[in-house]
């Protein structure tokens, strides 16, 4: 009887003790469906950023490769690679700008006189002298440049690299405005005359330095007229540290 009862007992743990076993199962399953949750959404989140960083690394806007003009597809190309920009200033210059659409006001020897294009960390610089955009001391665009920078424009909408617009003055004191106060009102009227040609405002920002950043001498006048631009830069090549966060 003792035995049976032992074996009864026995028969008893045995009969609770899969349930044991079963609760571990279903507690390393939870860990692996867990698991395979949190790699599925880490996944996702690193294709996040790598759709994000191609979006705004590739310069094409998503109207199609097809129904991009040859000249634009042209422009396009070349600033997609701004390191080779110090080699092929002027054919950018003749693709931007060509002969046949200059207004009658501004000669090609002024456009290259006046008109730089650089290359920067983010990208490329079209960097324009206050002699092609404003009147001297000024901030309206004058109806020559608008001509030019309708161009531009036109380019702008084959592509959604951000934009910033930033004023530059000399060091001479200004007669109606402040240095600073002048540079950042002539980024503005160059932003507004690319938002009235439809680009949208999410994609520029703005910048006034006044004498700040000076590429030549203010010693001289011919370094002053250098100095006294705007610069608009295109990020073709956005910082990659952006999208590790």
């Amino acid at each position: 009887m003792a035995k049976k009862k032992k074996d009864s007992g026995g028969g008893g743990g045995g009969g609770t003790g899969w349930m044991v076993t079963f609760s571990d199962l279903m507690t390393l399953l939870l860990t692996f469906f867990v698991l395979l949750l949190s790699m599925a959404s880490m996944d996702k989140s690193v294709l996040t950023k790598i759709t994000l960083f191609t979006k705004e690394l590739g310069v094409m806007t998503y109207k199609g490769s097809g129904r991009l003009p040859t000249r634009f597809r042209a422009i396009v190309d070349l600033l997609e690679r701004p390191w080779e920009l110090m080699e092929k200033q002027n054919r950018i210059k003749d693709l931007l700008f060509p002969d046949d659409m200059l207004p009658p006001e501004i000669s090609r020897s002024t456009l290259e006189e006046n008109l730089r294009v650089l290359a920067r960390p983010e990208g490329v610089a079209l960097v324009l002298t206050d002699k092609l955009l404003f009147p001297s001391g000024g901030s309206e665009l004058g109806d020559p440049v608008r001509v030019l920078l309708d161009q531009l424009a036109q380019v702008l909408t084959f592509m959604n690299a951000p934009v910033n617009i930033a004023g530059y003055t000399d060091t001479d004191p200004g007669v109606r405005h402040d240095n600073y106060e002048l540079s950042g009102l002539r980024a503005v009227s160059v932003l507004e005359f690319f938002l009235s040609a439809g680009l949208p405002e999410e994609r520029f920002s703005i910048s006034g330095y006044g004498p700040h950043w000076a590429l030549a001498s203010n010693e001289t006048p011919e370094g002053k007229a250098e100095n006294r631009r705007v610069e608009i830069l295109l990020k073709t090549t956005p910082w990659l540290g952006a999208y590790t966060q």
